[in-house]
């Protein structure tokens, strides 16, 4: 398999990765054929992943406008995976101009690929760490040097919680981190769930054999489970609700239909 110039030194471009995975099934180029590869397989039992996708994407976009109302200008987003045209401070920044925006992966095609985006951009960076480990995001000078903690933040967790499974304790990691957030700060998420598919869920299971051969176990939690996630925050309106429900641009009806499998949410810490 040739290696791209892009591609950093030392990784094994024959190992999938979700972060890459999300890429092309949005229409990014930075992924390998083993990435590809597995998206494939994936969509075989669930077609519609790109359409999920894409709604996540626009949910995202849709809730750092909602910030940025609320008079939010310091986004942090954890798993964010690798900057494709949209992201958080593209959005972000357009609407208000200075704010600041600190991207956190773990995959080095993702952080490599950030720092080039953001080359040249004083009010964002990207720091290379991982969400089973907090206190190592909360204690980076990266973050600091660009986030006040004691003002209030976006913390986005879109489409992450699900690749961390029970025995690694998300909710724990999600509580700590919103201890370290000033009343006012926000919490964006999605999260998978066989909610919403427009498959049995015999059929949509297969999707997660597929994430469990490559080491990435695809964890799909019920609504109640999700909405734990949210502890300690008062739900925005609409609530936790699929994300074309979640305040859409456009009628919800003319949505594809797997656009509607999992949830979305922003909740307020008071």
């Amino acid at each position: 398999m040739e290696r791209p110039a892009w591609a950093p030194r030392g990784i094994d471009i024959s190992v999938p990765s979700v972060s890459r995975i999300y890429d092309y099934y949005l229409g990014g180029s930075h992924n390998f054929e083993s990435d590809r590869e597995a998206a494939r397989k994936a969509m075989e039992f669930m077609p519609g992943l790109p359409k999920i996708m894409q709604a996540n994407r626009a949910f995202m976009r849709r809730a750092v406008g909602h910030a940025v109302e609320r008079g939010i200008t310091q986004f942090l987003d954890i798993g964010s995976g690798i900057p494709t045209f949209g992201n958080v401070h593209e959005v972000a920044q357009e609407l208000h101009p200075g704010a600041r925006v600190v991207y956190v992966d773990h995959d080095p095609v993702a952080v490599a690929h950030s720092e080039a985006v953001l080359d040249g951009n004083p009010d964002a960076a990207v720091l290379a760490a991982d969400l089973r480990k907090p206190q190592e995001i909360l204690d980076s000078p990266k973050l600091s040097g660009l986030i006040d903690l004691d003002r209030p933040v976006a913390l986005l967790l879109v489409a992450v919680l699900h690749f961390i499974e029970d025995s690694d304790d998300p909710s724990a990691a999600v509580a700590q981190l919103r201890e370290a957030l000033a009343p006012g700060s926000l919490l964006i998420l999605t999260h998978a769930s066989y909610d919403g598919i427009p498959l049995a869920q015999e059929k949509a299971g297969g999707i997660v054999g597929v994430y469990k051969d490559i080491r990435n176990p695809l964890v799909m939690r019920g609504r109640a489970e999700i909405e734990r996630f949210f502890e300690g925050y008062e739900m925005v309106e609409p609530g936790l609700v699929s994300m074309p429900h979640w305040r859409p641009d456009t009628p919800p009806e003319q949505e594809d239909p797997y656009a509607f499998s999992g949830y979305a949410g922003v909740g307020l810490l008071t």
